[in-house]
Formats: structure tokens, sequence, C-alpha cells
């Protein structure tokens, strides 16, 4: 991740933040659970009881997949969760693993900004179809499972905002929801933390990564006690979980894991060993968040005068002392150093390092056009149509706002303009560029889709529709069927059009439910939905995804069309919809900073009136 890239996600935080809270709600406090004595399930680690779901499920919250990562574990690869006497009661959620409190983040309205969480927080929550322990299925009966992996930037999120319970009574599939080590304790390493004769795991700096992998293993090694299958595991995350799904399919410590992967709204963004331990201005430069960065600021914290002396103080300390001292800081210690914008609770950090044996050391984009670079399996692939709504209705000059409070659109035809640029190459990245790659390299498919639904409510001034419309995150409550959202409701659903909204939800979750189980979601569980064929990459018009929509905006339906960001970038140098120079700048901009495919030699010269230096989000 160069240093350019934080403007640009400073907004992509704040807006995904934002969707986070929307899209998965803000649950209230559930009434005391009752374990069900008929949810008792033998583990390898021991026995456990559940509870019965809102869906008619059974539910397991809360189990440990893996040791605390605390004290000499901090910073290293997750150990294997330990036995425990008795029977362990799974009534309630896990520790949040430590981040920022923010929509996403906090667990008990904490202000934002605060440190929460607890670094004894890697555990899992099952939920399955409600059986008697004595009638669980077994052998060739046993159900798929689908794994999920919470979106957050990879700095906030907790598993607790998604039941897995409608989609497993509904579809009879298990799913798995986890926690994950995020930010600095996910993705933290310095040269001091690795020694002679260590693992190659221990020296990766992939903690969050390594986490997900060991919760596979878990999944492996338990899943069959609640009825699922250990090897036919599909894989599915959204946003930042939809970028660790990327992440797993590259990673050859992952291999064999997972038989499926659904990638939603992901990214390929990854950093170098430099960009995450190296000083900002050493010969081969870190990121200003680099762990090299981060140590000179917990010296300014401790009493160093000013940066020259806490480099003074890092090149005299030994590597154990280092490492020592790292280890010795609190977790509100360690995050309080991240103390730039955190936008939702979010903040910027060098993740998923290209350390070679985790991650590979290649650019993604080199890696899934390789034969043998990915996991071949069957995988899906799609993004939202209109992604960047959700953080341009936060962010755009085109939005009238009070107190920071979206109102309407001052120029409804620049503000979709913008958004479908946006939306268009997140596409490109996420979707169309890997799809096109990996199916000349792989012998199973890959499918595509487009969430195009946009049905939102008109409440005073604010038509929801045309200001967040298909947005980041939306399709998360659809394909979880829990589409009662709380306090959320009355921002997102149109009372008249909740059959047509419950119809989609009922496709979605039926296609991915059919991939689970067959590796093809076809026509859903029925056979009963329209047919949604791979990606084709034979000609100009073979089908390539599927869109998800409403029968009024033209229903569920394959689509040929094929994005790719060079293309993008020729036509915004001559679109003449752009009424605006600097909305086309801030374009621009994004595809310099954000998405790195254009070069700072062509960003000046398509925006000379708006140097790089003088750019807002460069203040």
């Amino acid at each position: 991740m160069s240093p350019s890239i934080r403007p640009a996600l400073a907004l992509l935080t704040f807006g995904l933040a934002c969707g986070l809270a929307l899209a998965c709600g803000a649950p209230p406090e559930p009434e005391p659970r009752v374990a069900d004595e008929a949810s008792v399930r033998q583990l390898v680690q021991g026995e456990v009881v559940g509870y019965v779901g809102d869906y008619d499920n059974h539910a397991w919250r809360g189990i440990p997949f893996a040791k605390p990562p605390i004290g000499e574990l901090r910073w290293h690869a997750p150990r294997p969760a330990e036995a425990w006497d008795g029977r362990l009661s799974a009534l309630e959620q896990g520790n949040a693993c430590p981040q920022f409190a923010g929509p996403g983040g906090g667990r008990n309205g904490e202000e934002a900004g605060t440190p929460v969480g607890d670094e004894d927080c890697l555990s899992i929550n099952v939920f399955a179809p409600r059986f008697a322990a004595g009638e669980v299925p077994s052998g060739d009966a046993r159900l798929p499972v689908l794994f999920w992996i919470h979106g957050g930037g990879n700095t906030i999120g907790d598993s607790r905002l998604y039941d897995g319970g409608n989609l497993a009574s509904t579809h009879d599939v298990v799913v798995v929801t986890v926690q994950y080590r995020l930010g600095a304790f996910g993705w933290f390493t310095h040269p001091s933390l690795r020694r002679e004769g260590m693992d190659v795991r221990d020296q990766s700096g992939n903690w969050g990564t390594l986490d997900l992998i060991r919760g596979l293993d878990w999944t492996r090694e338990n899943i069959a006690a609640f009825g699922g299958d250990p090897d036919n595991i599909t894989i599915f995350g959204e946003s930042a979980g939809g970028t660790d799904v990327f992440s797993l399919l590259v990673s050859p410590a992952a291999r064999g894991r997972f038989q499926r992967a659904i990638v939603q709204s992901g990214g390929l963004g990854t950093s170098t060993w430099a960009e995450a331990e190296n000083l900002k201005d050493a010969s081969e430069p870190g990121d200003e968040w680099s762990s090299s960065e981060i140590l000179l600021r917990l010296f300014q914290a401790d009493g160093a005068v000013d940066r020259s002396a806490a480099k003074l103080k890092l090149a005299s300390m030994s590597d154990a002392e280092t490492a020592a001292y790292l280890r010795g800081k609190s977790a509100d210690e360690v995050l309080s150093a991240y103390a730039g914008e955190r936008m939702g609770g979010m903040y910027s950090i060098p993740m998923l390092i290209r350390d070679g044996h985790v991650i590979p050391v290649d650019e993604p984009r080199d890696v899934f056009a390789r034969a043998g670079g990915t996991a071949d399996v069957p995988t899906i692939l799609g993004t939202n149509r209109d992604e960047n709504k959700l953080f341009l209705l936060f962010g755009s000059p085109h939005v009238a706002r009070a107190f920071g409070i979206p109102l309407w659109l001052k120029d409804e035809a620049a503000y979709d303009l913008v958004a479908e640029y946006e939306a268009n190459a997140w596409k490109a990245a996420g979707v169309d560029e890997p799809a096109e790659a990996m199916v000349g390299v792989r012998k199973t498919p890959v499918f595509a889709y487009r969430f195009d639904w946009d049905e939102e409510p008109t409440l005073l001034w604010a038509d929801f529709s045309k200001m967040l419309g298909a947005a980041h995150a939306l399709e998360i409550p659809f394909v979880f069927g829990t589409l009662d959202l709380g306090r959320g409701n009355r921002f997102l659903w149109d009372e008249e059009r909740i059959p047509e909204r419950d119809a989609l939800s009922d496709a979605m979750m039926s296609y991915w439910a059919n991939f689970a189980y067959t590796g093809d979601p076809g026509q859903g569980r029925a056979n009963e939905l329209g047919s949604w064929a791979a990606w084709d990459a034979s000609s100009a018009d073979s089908d390539r995804f599927l869109i998800f929509d409403t029968p009024a905006d033209g229903g569920i339906r394959m689509s040929s069309d094929k994005v790719t960001n060079a293309a993008l970038v020729a036509q915004l140098k001559q679109d003449e919809r752009f009424t605006n120079e600097r909305d086309r700048c801030d374009i621009f901009f994004q595809f310099m900073s954000w998405r790195e495919v254009v070069s700072e030699a062509e960003y000046a010269a398509a925006c000379p009136d708006y140097p790089m230096e003088d750019y807002p989000w460069d203040e």
C-alpha cells in the first residue's frame, strides 16, 4: 500500500463504517438465552451446548478455535485451542477483537474512537438446522458449510452482527462466522519479532489471515459434530472480508481447506515487506503507518522529545529489547499509536503482506493470471451497482447536508456520473479483471454478479433510491435473509415493495446455497430461478454476470458487459458528460492513489489545474 493511497482510504473507510451500520443494523440486546439440551455436541476440545435461534435453528456462539493470542503469542501464528473441562456453554458472543469504537466497531455504545475489544477474541459461531442430538446428519448426508468473513477494512468489525440462522434453516446448510485479529494485531510485522529458526508462519506478519486459516482447520476438525461436511466448505465474505477471500484463494498456506469461494465487493490490495516495516524516510520507503513508524510514535508517547530522538532510541535497542517493548504495551497503547484519521473507527495500516508463504510475493493481478496461482475451486465474484454512493452520500459536494446528515441531491446528474465511474472501477478490479484472468488458467468455473436493487423509500426530501441505490454492503441482509434491520428499516425498505424485496432475498439465498451444495448456483436449490451461467470469455457479447434486481427494473437476468480499468481511464479522458472538471479530476486522483492504474505523470497531464500537492484529500 503506497502512502498515496491513504487519502482515498479515508473516504472509503468512513463510508464503509456507515455501511456496516446500515446493512447489519445495530441489533438490540437479545433476551437471555437458554441452553437447549438437544444442541449438545461433542467437539475435539470438549462438549458444547447451544440454544434455539430466531429462525428455529440451533446456534452456538463464542467457541474458542485458538489459544488467546496474548503475551508471547501476540504477533504469532495462532495455536490450536486447548481442551476444556466439562461442558462449554456457547450462548453468548465472544469478545470483539481490539479496535476503535464506531458504527461497525464498539460493543456497548462506547464513544467513537475509544479503544474497545480484547485480544482474547479468537472464537467461532455456528448456525445449523435444528436437529435433535441423535438426528444430526452423518456420512453422505452431511450438509455444506458456509464460512463467513466479516468486513470492516480489516481494522474493525464483529461477527456478532451476522446471524446465519435463516440461511441455515431455510436451505439445510451450516453457517460459520469467525472473529479474526484486526489491524495492528492482525497485520503487524517488524524485524525484531522474527528470530532465526522460527517457523515461517511466525515470521509472516499476516496474523489475521492465519487466524482465518486456523478457523478453517477448526471447522474441518469439528463441523461434522454439527452435521456439516468438512470436505465441502465455501468461504464467503464482503468488502474487507471479500478481500480476505481473495487472499485465501492465492495463499499457498490455505490450499485444500475450502472447496468453493464467494467474494462480495472485495479487492486485491496487498503490501510489501518494505511498506509494512520500513521508516517512511528510509532508502526503500515504508508506509506512514509502518511498524517502524508506529515504534517511533510509541517512543514519543513515552517521552522521546521528537522524531529524531525516537529514531536514536530505536537504533540503540536490540531486537530482543524491541520485541519485549512491543509486547509489553497494552492493546490500548498500541491502538492509540494509530492517531491519524479514524473514519468510522477504521485506520490505515499496511496489511496482507506479500511474505512469500502466506501471501505470494507477486502482485495479485499476476498471481490470478498464472496457472496454479489460485486455489482451483468454483468461485463467485460480485459487486453492487452503486458501491460508492454510500461513500458519496457523506462526502460528495453534490449532496446537500445539515449537521452532516444528507438531505437531497444538489446535482443528480453529476452525482450519478461520479458514482458510475467509481463503481465500475470497483467492478473492474474486483470482478471482471480477476474473472477474465482466472477462466484462462483454471479448470473450475467463475460466476459473477452485480446487485442492482435500489428501491429505498423517500423520507422528507431525501430520495434514498437515488442517493443510496444499490450501495456497498446492502446485499448482505439479502444473502443472510436478515431483513429486519431495526433502526435502519425506515431508510432502506419501502413498505409497498417488501414482497419484491423478500423474493429477491429468497433468490439470493437459494443461489448461494446451491453453489455451496454443487459448486454451481444453477437455478437455485429448487431449480425455480433463471439460469446463472458461468463467466464466458469467448466473445464480446457472451454472458458474463447475473444481475440481481426486482421485476419492475428488469428482474434477475444475465448480462454481457465487461469493464476494465484501462477502458475506464480512456473513457474518462474524453467523457463529455462532465460539466465540472473537478469531478473528472477527483476520479483521476482515485484511479492514481487508490486503484493505482494511473501514474502520477498521467494525473498531472490530465489535471494541471489540480496539482496533487494542493489536493484537498492530501491536507
